[in-house]
């Protein structure tokens, strides 16, 4: 059973319910000013927020806001894009937030390196991509659209399946096999989407 404690984010402007075993990760490293990032001290998960400038033109549709959340998607995946498969996309609701703040949540993989790659023989043993540990992280991506605010927030928990660290049987997203490592970030979405609240508006204006 995930306990969890209340974080404040960004000084307190933001504030929702994370897992008590994440550690905030600016205390190891710096964190751009528009982001604040922790990560699971006993695995590999982190959840991510982002304050980003609102995409895309007025008004707000699930197409208008579909295609944010793909370009938001492009952003973090950059050109690997043809490695990168989205599983389902659905409205997300915050039982702390105004009901006609849209928002959306979509479940994605991304494969690093392709399992049955072959290697290049144009290419020196040095040049040759060494294989990843990393079979594929899969990507919870929130997007709140506060349009008011010129604003996109995005809430990205990254889960990294780590060859030998989880069981490959219990994962095939094809016939909805999440496995435990997406199953325990689902429920980590699911609690932010319950107990994330703005507390300072003018966050957004300062970000």
């Amino acid at each position: 059973m995930t306990t969890y404690k209340s974080t404040p984010l960004y000084g307190g402007a933001l504030i929702c319910d994370l897992p008590a075993s994440f550690a905030d990760v600016s205390l190891i490293r710096q964190v751009p000013d528009h982001q604040e990032a922790y990560i699971d001290k006993d695995g590999f998960t982190s959840i991510i927020f982002d304050i980003n400038e609102r995409v895309g033109g007025p008004g707000s549709s699930p197409e208008i806001d579909g295609r944010a959340l793909t370009t938001h998607l492009e952003d973090i995946v950059g050109e690997d894009l043809d490695n990168v498969k989205v599983w389902n996309t659905t409205p997300t609701v915050f039982s702390r937030l105004d009901e006609d703040i849209p928002a959306y949540t979509l479940i994605a993989t991304h494969t690093t390196q392709k399992p049955d790659e072959p290697a290049d023989d144009s290419k020196s043993q040095s040049q040759q991509r060494p294989a990843s540990k990393t079979d594929f992280t899969a990507i919870i991506l929130t997007l709140v659209r506060l349009e008011r605010e010129k604003t996109d927030l995005l809430i990205t928990i990254n889960v990294p399946h780590i060859r030998g660290e989880y069981d490959e049987d219990d994962v095939d997203l094809q016939l909805g096999k999440q496995g435990k490592l997406i199953g325990d970030a689902v429920d980590y979405a699911a609690k932010i989407w319950e107990t994330f609240k703005v507390k300072d508006w003018g966050l957004f204006n300062e970000v």
